[in-house]
């Protein structure tokens, strides 16, 4: 059984290339400057978490930060 991860979104690291709410926009919002934020704190769905990884995999700032656990 999958425990979960904890998702966050470096505020000071995102330029807004919008990558992570193109991939999982389940998981990321954009708001009015197109700045990413998550919509989910935790995921516990292997689907969402695999979309997480890849989600933070393709941000070229590495602003998303995941947690295990």
């Amino acid at each position: 059984m999958t425990s979960g991860i904890t998702l966050r979104v470096d505020p000071d690291k995102c330029q807004g290339h919008a990558r992570c709410s193109a991939l999982a926009p389940e998981l990321f919002q954009l708001d009015e400057f197109g700045n990413a934020r998550e919509r989910l704190g935790t995921c516990s769905e292997p689907d969402q978490i695999d979309k997480a990884y890849v989600a933070r995999a393709n941000c070229p700032e590495e602003a998303i930060i995941i947690t295990e656990g």
